[in-house]
C-alpha cells in the first residue's frame, strides 16, 4: 500500500483547486461516502464495482456532468489516502459510457445576460435609490465588461481596482485558469452612456460607500450603511435574478454565470474577433469558449435567412 499523505501535505494538495472545486468536490464526496454508509460498502477504498453501482443509483437523479464530477471527486480522494481507484475499470467505464448513451450528456444551459439584458436589468435598480442599488448596478456592470467569473467578482479588493484616463484596469490575483498565483489584468474601458458604465459605476459605488481599502463588493444593511463584509459568489446569482427579476424577465433562467456568458455571447454577435474575446474571458479551453461563441453567433450570416423563405 502507498503511503499516506501528512496533514501538512493533504492541505497544500487540497489547495491546488480552487474553492469552488473544492466546494464542489466536497459535496460529491460526501454524497458518495453517504450512499455507502447506507449500503454497506466501505468508501475508501471502494471497490470499481461500487462505485459503477453508485453512478447507476445516482443516474436517474443526476446528469452526466454532475456523475462525472462526483468520479473525478471519488479519485482524488482515493488519490489523497495512497488508495488507487481504476476509473478505466469497465465496471466504471462502461457504466459511464450507458449513462450517457441513455440520458444524453447536453447540459441544461442558463440564459446569458447579454447587453440588452444588461441594460434593462440596470434600469431597475435606478428607481431605488440608495448605496444598495448603486453596489448592484456596479456589480452587474463590471461582471459583465469584465466577463468574470462569480468567484472572480466578489474577489476583488479596492487595492485591485486601478482607475486610469482610459477606463480602468481590474488585477485578478487569483483565478480559476490562473491556480499559481501569477494575476492577470483586465482592462474595462468607459461605457458609451453614463448610465451604463461600469467605470463611472464602481467610482460611485465606491465613493457613495465610502469604502477605501478592503473587498470591492460588501453587504449594505437596510439602513444603507456598507458593512465591509465581502459578497459570496452565492450574493452574485441573487442580485442577478432579482434585478433580472424587476426588468421583466424570468429569473429562474439566469444566474450568477450569466454575467460572464451574456458577454461572450454579445461580444460574438457584434462580430468580435475570438482572440479578442479569449483575451476578456481568459479561457484556457478553446472549445469551451467556441460553444459560447457559436451559441451566439447562430443568427448572424445564417444561410436559412438567405434561401428565400
Amino acid at each position: 500500500m502507498a503511503p499516506t499523505l501528512s496533514a501538512e501535505a493533504r492541505a497544500y494538495a487540497l489547495e491546488a483547486s480552487a474553492l469552488n472545486t473544492r466546494r464542489a468536490y466536497g459535496a460529491a464526496w460526501s454524497d458518495f461516502a453517504t450512499w455507502c454508509d447506507a449500503a454497506g460498502h466501505p468508501p475508501l477504498p471502494a471497490s470499481p464495482e461500487t462505485v459503477g453501482t453508485f453512478l447507476v443509483a445516482r443516474a436517474s437523479t443526476h446528469k452526466a456532468a454532475s456523475l462525472s464530477m462526483r468520479l473525478v471527486a471519488i479519485g482524488q480522494a482515493h488519490r489523497l489516502a495512497g488508495h488507487r481507484l481504476d476509473t478505466g475499470h469497465p465496471a466504471i467505464r462502461e457504466t459511464m459510457k450507458g449513462i450517457r448513451r441513455t440520458h444524453g450528456t447536453a447540459p441544461a444551459k442558463k440564459d446569458a445576460a447579454v447587453a440588452d439584458v444588461i441594460r434593462d436589468a440596470v434600469a431597475a435598480p435606478v428607481q431605488r435609490p440608495g448605496p444598495r442599488a448603486l453596489r448592484d448596478r456596479a456589480l452587474l456592470l463590471v461582471g459583465f465588461a469584465a466577463a468574470l467569473r462569480r468567484s472572480e467578482l466578489v474577489a476583488l479588493d479596492v487595492a485591485d481596482v486601478a482607475f486610469m484616463a482610459e477606463g480602468l484596469i481590474l488585477t485578478l490575483r487569483r483565478a480559476k485558469t490562473d491556480q499559481d498565483g501569477r494575476g492577470v489584468e483586465i482592462a474595462i474601458p468607459f461605457g458609451r452612456s453614463e448610465r451604463t458604465c461600469p467605470v463611472l459605476t464602481l467610482h460611485a459605488w465606491l465613493g457613495a460607500a465610502g469604502i477605501q481599502a478592503g473587498p470591492a463588493f460588501v453587504s449594505v444593511t437596510r439602513h444603507g450603511r456598507a458593512t465591509g463584509t465581502r459578497l459570496s459568489d452565492r450574493d452574485v446569482a441573487r442580485v442577478v435574478k432579482e434585478t433580472v427579476a424587476a426588468a421583466g424577465y424570468d429569473p429562474t433562467t439566469f444566474a450568477g454565470h450569466s454575467l460572464r456568458s451574456g458577454f461572450i455571447t454579445t461580444a460574438a454577435r457584434e462580430g468580435v474577433a475570438e482572440r479578442h474575446i479569449k483575451n476578456q474571458s481568459r479561457h484556457k479551453s478553446l472549445p469551451v469558449l467556441r460553444g459560447y461563441i457559436r451559441r451566439g453567433s447562430l443568427f448572424v450570416d445564417n444561410a436559412a435567412a438567405r434561401v428565400g423563405l
